[in-house]
């Protein structure tokens, strides 16, 4: 992949950035990576700003370009309050996008391959239909479609989101593999992990090469929930053992799609390609928050 220049994306996106949902998962990796490149930006967390008060984002948003990491991503939770996720992840971006349009600024957006119904045999294309099959992937494509008529913004679909810090797959799994002697993990779900980091860069890289509305970035590769399990117990040296299962035996409240692999030819395309999985995995791990 080729990595983000500051003089170049400086070029392409000028200063301040903006990053909304300051003390998240994500978030942090923007602010990481934009002080490492020495490009200027300012914060707000959710408390500060609550993209769901519209008049409270027209008064705020005002820099050039606006990360948004601002999301519900609760997905069990999404099926008890689904008018409340579909008010952070739907009408918080119509919010922002109208601040955006009155202040002429870019708007970067993360959304999610649970926009799609898992009955795919392929990478789904950025074009392929939308059909959700929860409440959060409904509330991730009412903020797509948001975004439909807007002409400068970047809509960024990723997927099993995981970093050294914050409430992630990978910090869980390797806790429990710690605690107990064994786990069960699903292995009839396939996906491509991302590094929340990785994502960072990639995502600046994209504004670098001048990447407009709706893109796919992950990890290279693709696995399942199991093998990503499989892998973290590899690599924190765990004395627990991850035993497969299938989604029948472990249910949850929200359906999760079966398949949902995001094509990244078109990222790639424009920035060169994706570090696999394992490898950020393992960068990852070695710096881990326990």
């Amino acid at each position: 992949m080729i990595a983000p220049d500051r003089d170049r994306l400086l070029r392409a996106c000028p200063e301040p950035f903006l990053i909304v949902g300051v003390g998240g998962m994500l978030a942090r990796a923007f602010q990481e990576t934009l002080d490492a490149l020495r490009i200027r930006h300012t914060g707000v967390t959710q408390a500060e700003l609550d993209i769901t008060d519209a008049d409270a984002v027209l008064r705020r948003v005002r820099e050039p370009v606006v990360i948004n990491c601002a999301a519900w991503t609760n997905v069990d939770g999404a099926e008890q309050d689904e008018a409340g996720a579909t008010a952070v992840n739907g009408r918080g971006i119509e919010h922002l996008r109208d601040a955006c349009f009155e202040s002429e600024g870019l708007l970067v957006n993360f959304g999610t391959d649970y926009v799609f119904n898992g009955n795919g045999t392929r990478p789904y294309k950025v074009g392929d239909p939308l059909e959700p099959l929860n409440a959060y992937g409904r509330s991730k494509a009412a903020g797509e479609r948001a975004l439909a008529h807007m002409l400068d913004y970047l809509h960024v679909r990723t997927s099993w989101l995981y970093a050294p810090w914050g409430n992630n797959f990978v910090r869980t799994i390797a806790r429990l593999l710690r605690e107990r002697p064994s786990i069960r993990v699903v292995n009839d779900q396939r996906g491509r992990p991302t590094s929340a980091e990785h994502l960072a860069r990639a995502t600046l890289a994209l504004l670098q090469a001048g990447a407009r509305g709706i893109v796919h970035a992950t990890d290279g590769g693709e696995c399942t929930w199991y093998e990503f399990a499989g892998q973290i117990g590899r690599l924190t040296g765990a004395t627990g053992t991850v035993e497969p299962c299938t989604t029948a035996e472990f249910p949850r409240p929200a359906r999760r799609p079966a398949y949902s692999v995001l094509d990244i030819s078109e990222t790639e395309r424009l920035i060169g390609p994706m570090p696999d999985w394992k490898a950020n995995l393992a960068e990852v791990v070695a710096r881990l928050e326990i």
